[in-house]
């Protein structure tokens, strides 16, 4: 699967996944809201394993940025909390670095 296809789909499940724990765990909902979350955790775990790499420290270390862009997306759209400009910067950084990580020329010299 393309990675620019299974990470925003990693994203979706693993930011959905972890904010039913924080509903259930911070704001005191019912415990219920754990089966959804561990199944969007399980969806998850299974996305990032289709990403065609040879190694998976390279396909989750390239994730790390996606998931930092995707974070800052669910804290505005379903947070309410507008990213400032530094938010940005910061997710443009990391994006740029999750590109290098993952379509960086590989060879023989570490």
């Amino acid at each position: 699967m393309p990675a620019l296809l299974a990470y925003p789909l990693a994203a979706l499940a693993e930011i959905a996944g972890c904010f039913t724990i924080w509903n259930w765990w911070r704001l005191g909902a019912t415990a219920f809201w754990i089966l959804p979350g561990a199944c969007a955790l399980l969806v998850f775990g299974w996305l990032l394993a289709q990403v065609d790499t040879t190694v998976a420290g390279r396909a989750f270390a390239a994730y790390g940025g996606v998931y930092i862009a995707a974070s800052v997306m669910w804290m505005w759209l379903a947070e309410g909390q507008r990213p400032d400009r530094w938010d940005v910067i910061g997710v443009v950084v990391c994006l740029i670095g999750a590109a290098i990580i993952l379509l960086g020329p590989r060879n023989a010299l570490s």
